[in-house]
């Protein structure tokens, strides 16, 4: 739990800042906020050095990400010390933001070697890991072909049909189906099912049908995404219940 609370603890305000682009608008407030929420996360254990390190590794990090993302805009830190942070030209400074991630990153490897090997080597050896991950993937990847094999032929339909604006509606809905789409698609149900929460699973296909619902009128696009659905499905569906019985889990 040490290495776990640490780690998100030390994680998520650097994630905070970085999605509320405090590191350019901001800089003083992301660090000084990475800092104290970093503090609150390594309080129970600040006898250890290691959570000092770790400490010091996102501080550090936070610095690195300011340097990497100033711009002329960028507002001063409000540190006493701004040579290196605030002045110099634009490619000095990322250079400097570059130095400073790596630097981060090798403290953070020292801090975190000990724990990460040990977490590391336990991972590789779990069986049912990797059991799932492969079926993971097999679901996705492989559940894509089934797809492509099982909507072929309404592609196939759609493409012999005389031109015209149905033809053309028809088309231009399953090209923007993407294959990007799919293997989320398979990955959430796979995830679902083989966690053993298929009502999560069934939400999922929901919120598909109602994204997919102006097509409805278009017959041979809502053919496609409906076999292509099912496919999806299928494949999601066996590889679950194949992984669920592998690792001695009831298959439903």
């Amino acid at each position: 739990m040490e290495a776990t609370r640490i780690f998100f603890g030390l994680a998520a305000p650097l994630v905070v800042a970085w999605e509320g682009k405090w590191f350019r608008t901001q800089p003083g407030s992301a660090i000084l906020f990475t800092l104290v929420y970093g503090g609150y996360a390594i309080a129970p254990y600040g006898t250890e050095s290691r959570s000092w390190g770790a400490l010091a590794t996102a501080v550090i990090l936070a610095v690195g990400c300011t340097l990497l993302s100033r711009s002329p805009s960028t507002p001063s830190l409000g540190f006493s010390i701004t040579s290196s942070l605030t002045a110099g030209t634009s490619s000095s400074t990322k250079r400097i933001g570059v130095l400073t991630v790596v630097l981060a990153a090798c403290v953070g490897t020292w801090t975190a070697w000990a724990t990460a090997s040990s977490v590391g080597a336990e991972l590789l050896r779990n069986d049912t890991l990797a059991v799932m991950l492969s079926t993971l993937l097999i679901a996705v990847f492989g559940g894509g072909a089934l797809v492509k094999a099982a909507t072929d032929p309404v592609a196939g339909e759609v493409r012999s049909m005389p031109a015209g604006p149905q033809k053309d509606a028809a088309l231009a809905l399953i090209h923007s189906g993407g294959r990007s789409i799919g293997l989320i698609e398979r990955g959430l149900l796979f995830a679902f099912l083989a966690a053993g929460q298929p009502e999560a699973a069934a939400l999922v296909l929901a919120a598909k049908a109602l994204a997919r619902a102006p097509v409805d009128h278009v017959n041979h696009a809502s053919k496609y995404f409906l076999i292509g659905t099912l496919a999806s499905v299928i494949a999601a569906l066996i590889m679950s219940v194949a992984a669920r019985a592998a690792v001695g889990l009831p298959v439903l």
